[in-house]
């Protein structure tokens, strides 16, 4: 909550700076004022964290992020000083459409593979600074959240392995580390020798669905398999079918929409 926080107030000291020359001139200090967020079409909400943070103790959440909303729905409502309120808008706007943004991708995601025992994976793909609220969107929109950072799983991927000097080498330094380790292969010899080594879980990257169900009928339950490269909405069932455990999506983080809310506001 601590690191939301933070976020929440660079972002606040980045758009009011030194304060909001609009409002102080066109309003009186004292005018107090309500507002409510407004959904403008479908989604599912995501980011009512944020809006704790920027309206301590003024805020009366009717949704709950990983709710479906509807053209129309009040998200919350606030109330306090106008000029507070009117300062406050665009960021925390800012915050809810992204964020929700990501959260209706992401169920766009889980619906689709559903049925199938294949799970959605976000990844890093996030902008910079924002991971942590980016990977709760995500969740809130029924995606599994994958390793946070660097910090918190190995993954060995193409490039680690040829610093490490092949497979075999990359996974035994890998062991001594104690975590849990992922190993990219890219090639049916790279396959078995992750195999031969140990790996307990796969990732198969930028194979066709035909291609991924070859290999994992060949891998024959050895190993979790995660699959990726450029999944997208059209093709993520496909690659569900072929009986991956993981599929992983980027473009839940990297290329969600905004969705459409506003802020409405009224004098008391």
């Amino acid at each position: 909550m601590d690191d939301i926080a933070g976020i929440v107030q660079r972002a606040l000291d980045e758009d009011i700076g030194s304060g909001d020359v609009t409002s102080k001139a066109c309003v009186p200090g004292d005018r107090q004022a309500a507002g409510y967020f407004l959904a403008r079409e479908p989604l599912v909400l995501a980011g009512t964290e944020v809006l704790k943070i920027i309206y301590p103790g003024n805020l009366v959440l009717l949704h709950q992020d990983g709710d479906q909303l509807s053209d129309g729905d009040r998200i919350a409502t606030v109330r306090g000083n106008a000029r507070r309120l009117l300062e406050c808008e665009r960021v925390a706007l800012n915050f809810l459409q992204r964020l929700s943004g990501v959260a209706t991708l992401a169920r766009a995601f889980a619906t689709a593979v559903e049925g199938t025992k294949c799970r959605v994976l976000d990844t890093r793909k996030t902008t910079p600074g924002l991971r942590l609220l980016e990977k709760s969107a995500a969740a809130a929109g029924g995606v599994t959240n994958h390793r946070m950072g660097l910090y918190d799983a190995i993954l060995i991927k193409n490039n680690h392995i040829a610093a490490a000097g092949g497979v075999r080498p990359a996974m035994q330094n890998a062991k001594a580390s104690g975590l849990p380790i992922e190993i990219e292969v890219r090639t049916l010899e790279e396959l078995h020798e992750a195999l031969a080594s140990g790996a307990t879980h796969l990732l198969l990257d930028n194979l066709s669905p035909t291609q991924a169900k070859e290999w994992i009928d060949l891998i024959a339950g050895r190993a979790k398999v995660e699959l990726s490269g450029n999944i997208n909405l059209k093709t993520v069932r496909a690659y569900a079918e072929t009986g991956a455990d993981f599929v992983s999506a980027g473009a839940i983080t990297h290329s969600a929409r905004a969705m459409d809310i506003s802020f409405r506001l009224e004098l008391l």
